[in-house]
């Protein structure tokens, strides 16, 4: 007879195996201990609801995509604009002496934001883990449960998509 997650004794394998991987996960993306521990809590909850849905072999993937759909909650996508504003690095001088340069770069930031925010779910998370936390297609893959090919079609979908949604926005601007 196969285990099933739904067995105690195999859930708590899974957590013991698995909990501290999904805290550092979480604290490497929130930064917060507390705010790790209680998403990593509701991520195995979520499991435990599940756990007659879920394969005993999928139950990692389960884990992180749980967890990574927690924080992608918690933060709204505020991440995205964070990374932007990281990387325009300018001067404040410079931004001082150009209030356009600075409305039309909190104005693309805004059409950024939503236009991240307005993507397909799995490509949302594939496209974020890929770009802003620097993840390896293999990585994603693993994490999410698919093949890397899935992965690389999400990666491509979404950018083909925030290209022509931002080109769009451009040209009903002109």
């Amino acid at each position: 007879m196969k285990d099933s997650l739904c067995e105690e004794h195999v859930f708590h394998k899974e957590y013991i195996s698995h909990e501290l991987k999904v805290r550092n996960f979480l604290f490497y993306k929130l930064g917060d201990l507390e705010k790790a521990r209680d998403f990593t809590q509701e991520a195995f909850i979520r499991l435990w609801n599940n756990c007659a849905k879920v394969a005993l072999n999928k139950a990692k993937g389960f884990l992180f995509t749980t967890a990574n759909r927690l924080f992608l909650d918690h933060y709204d996508h505020k991440k995205v604009v964070l990374k932007f504003e990281h990387r325009s690095n300018r001067s404040e001088n410079q931004m001082e002496q150009n209030p356009e340069f600075l409305y039309e770069e909190e104005e693309f930031k805004q059409r950024l934001e939503t236009a991240v925010s307005d993507l397909p779910e799995k490509q949302r998370v594939v496209f974020l883990m890929s770009r802003i936390d620097k993840y390896k297609n293999r990585e994603i893959a693993e994490i999410m449960d698919i093949s890397i090919k899935t992965v690389e079609k999400h990666i491509s979908s979404a950018v083909k998509t925030l290209k022509d949604n931002l080109d769009e926005i451009d040209n009903l601007k002109i």
